[in-house]
């Protein structure tokens, strides 16, 4: 008798706890579905599944495109920034972005990008450049000792002036190109390019930068989504992603 009413017991709290899960997944889910509500007319659309909790208590984080903003459980306040766990050390909305960042660069193939692979390739780096950055034909310069190190380059094209702008068309242009590898090299260390046009993902890749928030170039992404911005050289660089 003693055990079938302690079963009983264990019965009913396992009924409660569930109940109370229950209650706490309705409650987070009519604060996401009031924050949609409330942000929809400010930034548009925003579907509820772009919507979390965050570990601080009455803070959602909300994902606009691969950006981060952060808005209390009634949706009327809302704030930008980083959240950092001070405990662990980590920068939490920067995780969130290396994730989405992954994500949204896999939508590129790869037949969309100008690859400089290494022949033994221990990482794959996707750099957005722009012809005309200085910085963009230092890296690019130097780019054996990239590959020499075990690190696989793809080029995505930023021309930072904008579309219909000089460092637009030789982007184009070198696209185009029969052999792409060499026009970029032609075009990053000659200043050589041949102006060509046809079907090009230039757009495409310039949407996803400024997706990213991209505002200088090279910026580099890692096969984690974490976004190095600047010139790094090969060494420091290795040395980043073997942390």
């Amino acid at each position: 008798m003693y055990l079938i009413q302690l079963k009983g017991l264990k019965m009913k709290k396992y009924s409660l706890l569930l109940l109370c899960l229950s209650l706490f997944a309705q409650v987070a889910f009519a604060n996401k579905a009031l924050i949609v509500e409330e942000l929809t007319p400010l930034i548009g659309a925003i579907s509820v599944d772009n919507v979390k909790e965050t570990e601080v208590k009455g803070i959602y984080q909300v994902l606009v495109n691969a950006q981060v903003i952060y808005v209390s459980a009634d949706g009327r306040y809302i704030f930008q920034g980083h959240l950092l766990d001070t405990k662990t050390r980590k920068d939490l909305t920067e995780l969130t972005l290396n994730q989405v960042r992954k994500q949204q660069l896999s939508s590129i193939s790869e037949k969309e990008m100008i690859i400089f692979p290494a022949k033994d390739a221990k990482h794959t780096l996707t750099i957005f450049s722009d012809i005309d950055c200085g910085y963009c034909r230092k890296l690019h310069a130097g780019l054996s000792d990239y590959t020499d190190l075990g690190i696989t380059v793809r080029y995505l094209f930023y021309p930072r002036s904008g579309p219909n702008t000089e460092s637009y068309h030789k982007a184009v242009s070198v696209w185009c190109a029969e052999d792409r590898n060499q026009a970029l090299t032609d075009a990053k260390i000659n200043n050589k390019v041949i102006s060509k046009s046809c079907d090009n993902p230039v757009d495409k890749h310039m949407k996803l930068a400024q997706t990213f928030g991209v505002r200088g170039t090279p910026a580099i992404l890692t096969e984690d989504g974490v976004m190095l911005p600047g010139y790094l050289p090969a060494k420091e660089l290795v040395a980043r992603l073997n942390w």
